[in-house]
């Protein structure tokens, strides 16, 4: 793991696919990244939806805890690589609890998944990133380079991240 700062020292962080029984974990940790992005008035933690994002077909959750709170998550899918025949990796959303930023958590998150590529026939990882500048990015700047593509979105809902 990279350094975190000097003298830091790294914390216990055990990070693991989440299962259906995280849910009542997950549901606040998905209404702050929304009200992180979003702005406005929190929104209420919503079991049922992280229930739901829990059993979902084709996106898989890795959390991270530390001293068994649920601190961050990664949403990811594993889908076909068409450049190359095999299969890759896509982070769509990073996210750690503002409390726990600064303390390597997401880069170990990001490792942890990283480590799965061999074992799932990944070709590369991709970190979708925020777009705007910021604490966030840093990280993908810092373990990744930037894609040789970028993305676009045609939105069906009228709810945009709010520009920082």
């Amino acid at each position: 793991m990279e350094p975190i700062g000097e003298g830091a020292v790294a914390p216990d962080i055990e990070i693991r696919r989440l299962k259906l029984a995280d849910a009542r974990d997950l549901a606040p940790l998905i209404a702050a990244y929304n009200q992180s992005l979003f702005r406005g008035p929190p929104s209420s933690p919503d079991t049922y939806y992280a229930e739901q994002l829990l059993q979902d077909r084709t996106a898989e959750v890795l959390g991270a805890r530390l001293d068994g709170a649920l601190v961050g998550f990664v949403l990811f899918y594993d889908i076909p690589d068409l450049w190359t025949g095999m299969r890759s990796g896509l982070a769509d959303h990073i996210f750690v609890d503002h409390r726990h930023r600064q303390k390597g958590i997401a880069k170990a998150m990001v490792d942890v998944l990283a480590e799965e590529a061999d074992g799932r026939g990944w070709s590369k990882l991709v970190l979708h990133a925020p777009r705007n500048p910021g604490t966030g990015r840093r990280l993908y700047e810092k373990v990744a380079e930037p894609a040789d593509w970028a993305s676009y979105v045609i939105r069906f809902v009228e709810r945009e991240p709010s520009v920082r």
